[in-house]
């Protein structure tokens, strides 16, 4: 049988245990649909009660372009050495450790392009963190304990040329002009897509295209599951 968005309602709640808080990874290539599942998966287990599921991306550990350009490294922003993978896989440590009244997690503002502090609180309530990012199963330097704090890590599986064209559209949506966006796809993007691809092999699951919530769902609304989503609330 095919995988079902069902199936992975399933299989993130079940990774919840008494007494513990799980980490969810969940990784791809740029443009690969991580935000659309960790957003739907969020949304639909916690359904319309209390919140026991937090969406925690990777994007809020970007280095700001102020640091970029000191490094250097400004044209091609959104490569590995372009994070504070060390300060992410602190965060995860801390998350995992569930000693904390609130943990706060930084965010990231597409229209600034722009990582923002302490956007992101994750209260005691919350028994399942789902993070995203492209690098959560690369084995180098700092991003090897990012891989050790996490309890699963899934692949998004996208076919290349829709991957392309959808991180063509995200460029033009957030200010890029078309040609600069397909040049910036070809270039850094595509160099980030090939170490990512690579990292396919390592993950606890393969979600193909099939089993992903709709992209065109909203935050606020509920997103699929239907008789799946409830009964699945973790106390």
């Amino acid at each position: 049988m095919p995988l079902t968005f069902d199936d992975l309602l399933h299989r993130a709640a079940a990774l919840v245990r008494p007494g513990r808080r799980a980490l969810l990874g969940i990784s791809g290539g740029p443009g690969a649909g991580k935000t659309t599942l960790a957003e739907g998966l969020t949304r639909a287990l916690n359904g319309d009660g209390e919140p026991w599921v937090a969406h925690v991306p990777m994007d809020g550990f970007h280095l700001a372009d102020v640091e970029l350009d000191r490094l250097g490294r400004r044209d091609r922003k959104g490569a590995p050495d372009t994070f504070d993978a060390a300060g992410y896989a602190a965060l995860l440590e801390r998350l995992r450790g569930d000693e904390e009244d609130i943990v706060y997690a930084p965010g990231f503002e597409r229209v600034l392009e722009q990582p923002v502090a302490g956007t992101i609180p994750v209260p005691p309530a919350a028994r399942l963190v789902v993070t995203e990012g492209n690098y959560l199963l690369v084995d180098e330097g700092p991003w090897r304990r990012v891989r050790d704090r996490l309890d699963e890590v899934w692949f998004c599986d996208l076919d290349e040329a829709v991957r392309v064209r959808r991180l063509v559209a995200r460029h033009e949506e957030f200010g890029k002009g078309h040609d600069e966006a397909v040049a910036w796809v070809r270039g850094t993007d595509q160099r980030n897509a090939v170490l990512v691809a690579r990292t396919r092999g390592f993950a606890d699951l393969v979600v193909p295209p099939g089993a992903m919530p709709r992209p065109s769902a909203r935050p606020g609304r509920r997103h699929g599951g239907g008789a799946a989503a409830r009964g699945l609330r973790q106390s």
